[in-house]
């Protein structure tokens, strides 16, 4: 495969990650809500419940994400493999 193929799969691959940690996190911190918090906070917090809830899975996904790429950079020379996505990194300067 060539290096933009890799950089397609790999950008594909990257956000159906993130989208299912995000929907995970979702189910995990609704299930933490409902078991835990819901008898001690008053009934109108529910309201405010869940888009609380969805914005913290998405903070969390990109918490996630970001790790596993970190940990995906130093496992994997990534200039080897992919394609730049947004230009051509500069040669490094001669001394």
């Amino acid at each position: 495969m060539s290096k933009k193929t890799n950089t397609l799969l790999f950008i594909l691959g990257g956000t159906v990650f993130n989208i299912v940690i995000t929907v995970l996190s979702f189910f995990i911190f609704l299930v933490i809500y409902s078991r835990f918090l819901n008898g001690l906070l008053p009934e109108s917090s529910a309201a405010w419940a869940i888009p609380i809830i969805f914005v913290v899975s998405i903070v969390a996904s990109f918490f996630v994400y970001r790790l596993i790429i970190k940990v995906i950079m130093k496992k994997i020379d990534m200039e080897k493999y992919f394609d730049p996505i947004f230009g051509r990194r500069r040669p490094p300067a001669k001394q």
